[in-house]
């Protein structure tokens, strides 16, 4: 068995590493041809994932071969795909990435070949879009070849222990093609388990994401609600939280490539189907989310007013732009919004973060500022605002 994994990002290189590691023969492909040398010449392009700097120095350029040609993986008898499904200004899913790999897929596709993807889509991707761009280029027909959904479950800085230790799904688009995609899989996931269809292993994928923003909106407006009142959220929180109740943390807003890209996959199904108020909660929760970097500002203003210069002249540092602590991403980061927020309501904003370098955030549009050089710091991921002292 031979296996190809398409997109070499930061979910499908740890899956290579891992699968090479297991013991198969991988060919990844990557559109990036500075990765695909770096991944052959043994060294790991993604160096804040942990354990992944051992798998490439060990499988890297060997049984492990990146390349941007899908003719290199023509052999392979498996072909697992994990490229980016962005959405447009509307919300709505961009298949472009998506078509482009599959199409790609189907030129080379052979009988018996097992493809499966492991991007997180709308329901009914798979069995409809996947099958059909397949079919159209390969001109073979479901059941020549067998087709699966196994959603990746990592967090980016624990890839490797995830894929290991973490429960996944795996769905057929058929019963055949189902333990067929399970058969493979259990060879390299511990912790496998095999749905009915492959659209319900998309929908577990997407709730899981759904319940994240639903819950860290209530934490948002319950912490909102708790100043107002004179309370402590965190106390309070923390007395809370037991085996039948869990308040999240509250925060700026929710950033990254899933939590606030997932209910737009069901938002715009229901209202294709004209059942608004069947993802009304889903909605609100967004919107709330989105809207935490207004109230967020209010809080840095209500601050500057406090230093004894005028408000143009208040130095902010904005310390955290990331949307996750230690991870170098920007994707819908609410902390970068806060901070371009700020600048545009002509407020002296410069930030400050581990993950970059001065020319880096300058490149971003933004002013580099160091926390020691502001008059007031608020840290985005304490969600506490420092004002110095006259």
């Amino acid at each position: 068995m031979k296996i190809a994994v398409i997109g070499l990002g930061k979910a499908g290189l740890p899956l290579a590493a891992v699968i090479a590691d297991s013991g198969f023969e991988v060919v990844g492909i990557d559109l990036d041809e500075w990765k695909c040398e770096m991944i052959n010449s043994g060294k790991n392009p993604i160096p804040e994932e942990k354990g992944l700097d051992e798998l490439i120095g060990r499988h890297g350029g060997k049984t492990l071969k990146a390349t941007t040609s899908y003719e290199d993986a023509s052999d392979c008898n498996a072909y697992i795909v994990i490229v980016p499904l962005f959405l447009d200004e509307h919300m709505n899913p961009d298949y472009a990435a998506l078509e482009f790999a599959f199409r790609s897929v189907g030129k080379i596709l052979k009988m018996e070949d097992i493809v499966v993807l492991e991007t997180t889509v709308p329901p009914g991707t798979t069995e409809n879009l996947v099958r059909e761009w397949l079919e159209e280029e390969s001109e073979l027909k479901l059941g020549e070849f067998y087709l699966a959904y196994s959603p990746e479950r990592i967090m980016t800085g624990y890839s490797i222990s995830r894929l290991r230790e973490f429960p996944k799904v795996i769905g057929g688009v058929d019963e055949e093609s189902g333990e067929r995609a399970y058969e493979l899989y259990k060879k390299f996931v511990p912790n496998l388990h095999l749905v009915s269809n492959a659209r319900t292993a998309e929908f577990i994928k997407i709730i899981e994401g759904c319940y994240r923003d639903v819950n860290i909106a209530l934490a948002n407006e319950l912490f909102k609600i708790a100043e107002e009142i004179g309370v402590d959220f965190y106390e309070a929180r923390e007395k809370a939280n037991h085996e039948y109740c869990h308040i999240h943390l509250p925060s700026t807003g929710v950033g990254g490539h899933c939590i606030p890209v997932y209910p737009w996959f069901l938002i715009r199904e229901m209202e294709k189907k004209e059942k608004f108020s069947h993802a009304r909660l889903l909605r609100v929760s967004r919107e709330l989310n989105d809207e935490m970097i207004n109230y967020w500002a209010e809080k840095i203003i209500s601050e500057c007013l406090k230093v004894k210069k005028p408000l143009n002249e208040v130095k902010i540092c904005i310390k955290g732009i990331t949307f996750r602590k230690g991870v170098k991403e920007l994707y819908h980061s609410r902390n970068l919004a806060l901070a371009k927020l700020l600048a545009e309501k002509g407020l002296d904003a410069g930030v400050w973060d581990e993950m970059f370098t001065p020319e880096e955030v300058e490149e971003l549009g933004l002013r580099w500022r160091e926390p020691e050089e502001a008059d007031v710091v608020f840290d985005c991921f304490e969600l506490i605002t420092l004002v110095k002292q006259a």
